[in-house]
């Protein structure tokens, strides 16, 4: 029998992440060596989730998985950001990590970017979750006694009442018809908390509720922004985020 390959596990922080990586672990043909978390340089939380950093160093620990923070600027371009990534998956290849695992669902274009860019360093892309129906999923994470809250929604598909709250079936019935429940055309973010990937809880408490706008860039195409921002009307709308403090 060969030995597993060596891998590392993009995460998120969120419910997607968790259950891709509790199903990864369970694959005798991988061993994952670190967790991988692109983080705002500037703010020091995770690039979209606006987690902050405490609380996803909390996660890797009760995790027991090594974790390497991959820290950009705000709004980086795609140039900035592959450069970025580029630095650190050569310095993870140099460990004899040949693979990146991913908790993408549904989207054809993501999945061919990351594994164009991977295939440019030499790594493969494996997708633990790929094409299982998110109603199937969803209800395996509530089942698997996986917790997340909700910590960012767009407004465009949902409104602030959702924002702060932990997932489960009341959240599901609530959703709109036109939302996603696993929230996989970026709906909305979460913060996975307990479940059993975790040797313990994380602890927190829910700060501020805040709404956020990104502002278009002004000399520069919004389709060259590496953040998921990547439609026409994309700055026309904000985020409300759900501030969480580490306990």
């Amino acid at each position: 029998m060969s030995a597993p390959k060596k891998a590392l596990f993009n995460w998120s922080s969120g419910k997607d992440s968790a259950l891709a990586l509790y199903k990864i672990l369970q694959n005798p043909n991988y061993k994952i060596d670190c967790l991988l978390t692109s983080v705002n340089q500037q703010f020091q939380r995770i690039s979209m989730h606006g987690v902050r950093v405490d609380l996803l160093e909390a996660q890797a620990k009760s995790i027991g998985i090594p974790l390497k923070i991959l820290e950009i600027p705000e709004m980086p371009t795609m140039e900035v950001y592959e450069n970025v990534m580029t630095k650190t998956l050569s310095e993870l290849k140099e460990q004899g990590i040949s693979h990146s695992v991913f908790g993408d669902i549904f989207l054809e274009d993501l999945r061919k970017y990351r594994e164009d860019q991977l295939a440019k360093m030499g790594f493969d892309g494996v997708f633990p979750i790929w094409k299982i129906p998110t109603h199937n999923l969803i209800q395996e994470f509530i089942s698997s006694g996986f917790k997340t809250i909700v910590v960012c929604v767009n407004e465009r598909y949902l409104d602030k009442s959702f924002v702060g709250r932990i997932i489960d079936q009341d959240f599901i019935n609530d959703l709109p018809e036109n939302v996603d429940v696993c929230g996989e055309n970026g709906e909305f973010h979460t913060f996975a908390f307990d479940g059993p990937i975790f040797s313990e809880p994380i602890n927190f408490e829910i700060g501020e509720i805040v709404y956020r706008k990104y502002e278009a860039p002004k000399n520069q195409d919004s389709s060259n922004k590496a953040c998921d921002t990547n439609t026409s009307d994309a700055f026309d709308y904000g985020f409300w985020y759900c501030d969480l403090i580490k306990k």
